[in-house]
């Protein structure tokens, strides 16, 4: 099977994250196996989905980590051109949900198996797929804690999330949490019976968007857009009628850190109003909903050198986006992204890649192949 092939079949499977993925993370086993490589399922805590891992080459000896996630956001946009599981190309454009974001780049490394089995790697190339990224880096987590038992440390990762096969040495973290505040119904002509949870979140919405503003002053780091942390309120609901004292109100929030912030702590503040709130008689609940730490890969790592010379251009210094490269830094590894596929197209109706992003790719990690087996 070429990489088109492996392409096709990946975006068919419509392994939306949250969901069962034993279907795709079977199929990549077979595969994987059928080529000569050593493969390991790993379940996750959730009992129905899988990370998948796996060797070409000598496992005991220091290697390197090709990581991606076989998970999709949805795709149930009504804009869609054609059926977002089924792969449609149209000259160089290949069409699907997941095809940028990030089947493409698993596309190519299976694509280049053969290659490295060919090559009799002295150092070992292992592919890492995760589940529930799009959900908050969800899987990963239980992958990395398995790393040890599965092989030598990595001399580096590279997670390959869309960047036009540029390589990018930074990012920043991100801390998502929900707060959910209870009050007590009633009719609106009674507020004084009544709690009003929607009034009481606005208490925590104006904390949220003060601690947004006081971010936009710094600490900076000009090498990200925009150079500060960030928070923000990104969903609300409450209430059922307008003559109905609402009994229950939820936010979500989200924190966007630099290098060297710890992302969970600028939810600090906010958190703090929330819990004040039961002094009113509110019962509140804080449900953290995903973390991940940000990236940042010195100039001069052995691994920025690599991709470097892989990729014929110095690697960029940070995106806006996150990815799983932090959480396998967090871990004591080298990290680096290099991927694919534009993010600009990911998370859209008729999101693509381009087939001459795909060669790309697979081209690079054969000569990484070729580098292992010198």
């Amino acid at each position: 099977m070429d990489v088109f092939d492996i392409l096709d079949r990946l975006v068919a499977f419509p392994s939306v994250a949250g969901k069962p993925n034993g279907d795709i993370a079977g199929w990549i086993e077979a595969h994987l196996a059928e080529q000569g490589a050593k493969v390991t399922l790993l379940p996750g805590p959730e009992g129905d989905r899988f990370n998948l891992f796996a060797t070409i080459g000598p496992a005991e000896v220091p290697g390197y980590i090709l990581s991606g996630h076989m998970d999709v956001v949805p795709a149930g946009e009504p804009q869609w051109s054609s059926a977002p599981f089924s792969l449609r190309r149209e000259s160089e454009r290949l069409y699907g949900r997941g095809t940028t974001d990030m089947k493409g780049f698993l596309a190519a490394a299976l694509a280049a198996v053969p290659a490295l089995v060919r090559l009799r790697l002295a150092r070992p190339i292992h592919l890492a797929f995760s589940y529930d990224e799009e959900i908050g880096c969800r899987g990963v987590p239980h992958l990395i804690a398995g790393l040890p038992e599965l092989c030598a440390k990595p001399l580096g990762v590279i997670v390959g999330e869309p960047s036009g096969m540029r390589a990018v040495r930074g990012h920043k973290g991100k801390a998502a949490a929900r707060v959910i505040i209870s009050g007590r119904s009633g009719h609106s002509s009674r507020p004084d019976l009544g709690l009003n949870a929607i009034h009481a979140m606005s208490d925590v919405l104006s904390a949220a968007v003060s601690e947004a503003e006081r971010l936009m002053h710094g600490p900076s780091d000009p090498t990200f857009e925009p150079a500060y942390s960030s928070l923000q309120a990104g969903v609300i609901a409450g209430g059922q009628s307008v003559n109905i004292i609402p009994d229950s109100c939820t936010l979500d929030l989200e924190a966007r850190a630099i290098p060297g912030i710890e992302p969970a702590g600028l939810l600090t503040p906010v958190k703090a109003r929330a819990e004040a709130l039961a002094a009113q008689g509110y019962v509140v609940e804080w449900k953290p909903i995903s973390a991940y730490p940000a990236l940042s890969l010195p100039q001069d790592s052995a691994l920025a050198g690599l991709l470097r010379e892989l990729t014929g251009e110095a690697p960029l210094a940070a995106v806006s986006y996150g990815t799983e490269a932090g959480l396998y830094q967090g871990s004591g590894l080298d990290a680096i992204i290099c991927g694919p596929g534009d993010i600009g197209r990911a998370h859209k109706p008729d999101e693509y890649i381009l087939a001459g992003e795909l060669a790309a790719c697979q081209q690079m990690i054969e000569a990484l192949g070729a580098r292992c087996a010198a």
